[in-house]
């Protein structure tokens, strides 16, 4: 069970090695391009994507670690480091989606805004393309291999698209006389860059605290419950330790069953949950039931 998971951690490098290669490519080309085309968004576009490119090792240098064995100070492995690896990139992006909009908060005050030259429209739009490409790469992966972490890495790479696409649409407003919309259009690029980090910080701070979402207990425990040999379910709880989840339940049987018995009855849970929720770690705890 736990060579699968090594082995699905190993897979999952890939879809971060296919971001951080095409997030190095675009954020150069939109840098340079929107630097020459004095286009705002684009450069804030391309900004986006250094810190994609910060946040994509990091969660690689995660996984690559998660993937060490147990040893005698992690008896429950390294599983959380990509986690931790997570918040630290939320940081840099944050600070560099600041930064984003105070660079664009001064070209408006300061009237600095220019129509940009439409190459930077057409270089938006062509990027966006090739982020949707990986996007649709990593979110089949992470249904492959059942990873939230490159499922995570697949929405970050569609809200990429839907950046360029606004740059875009404010390279193309400041072409029609509306030269203010391409730095408003780099405000909203700061903006998303913001909502992201947030984003990426809530969830791998609710991981590390052990928050776990309630539907999703709600379901293992009608899995659980579905076994009719299961009197009762006294306590159920799970976390979520880098791409593992680990259950952690109390049941009651038949005071009457042997140890041969109630043994079986944990091994059909621990089936039920690998097979229904893809969850290979489950602690059943049996206690006699009372009426």
């Amino acid at each position: 069970m736990e060579e699968q998971q090594y082995a699905n951690v190993k897979m999952g490098e890939r879809g971060a090695w296919v971001s951080i290669i095409a997030y190095l490519v675009l954020s150069v080309l939109k840098l340079v391009i929107g630097y020459f085309t004095g286009s705002k968004a684009l450069m804030a576009d391309g900004l986006n994507n250094t810190t994609d490119i910060m946040a994509s090792v990091a969660v690689l240098i995660g996984l690559r670690f998660s993937r060490k064995p147990p040893d005698e100070d992690h008896l429950y492995g390294h599983w959380r480091a990509e986690t931790i690896a997570s918040l630290i990139a939320s940081f840099i992006m944050m600070v560099v989606g600041l930064q984003v909009l105070y660079n664009a908060g001064q070209s408006i005050i300061d009237f600095r805004a220019e129509a940009p030259d439409m190459l930077a429209a057409w270089t938006a739009l062509g990027c966006a393309l090739i982020m949707y490409g990986v996007y649709r790469f990593n979110r089949n992966l992470a249904h492959k291999i059942n990873s939230q972490a490159v499922m995570a890495a697949a929405k970050d790479n569609l809200s990429d698209v839907w950046v360029s696409i606004g740059a875009a649409v404010g390279v193309f407003g400041a072409q029609l006389g509306l030269p203010w919309l391409d730095p408003l259009a780099a405000v909203v690029v700061g903006l998303m860059i913001c909502r992201t980090a947030w984003e990426i910080f809530r969830e791998a701070s609710h991981n590390l605290t052990d928050g776990f979402d309630e539907q999703e207990l709600a379901k293992l425990r009608g899995t659980i419950e579905e076994i009719p040999e299961v009197k009762s379910l006294n306590d159920i709880k799970a976390r979520a330790l880098g791409n593992m989840v680990v259950v952690d339940v109390v049941i009651h049987v038949d005071p009457r069953l042997n140890v041969i018995e109630s043994h079986r009855i944990t091994e059909e849970i621990e089936e039920k949950m690998r097979k229904k929720h893809g969850i290979m770690n489950v602690h059943v705890h049996v206690e006699p039931w009372k009426q």
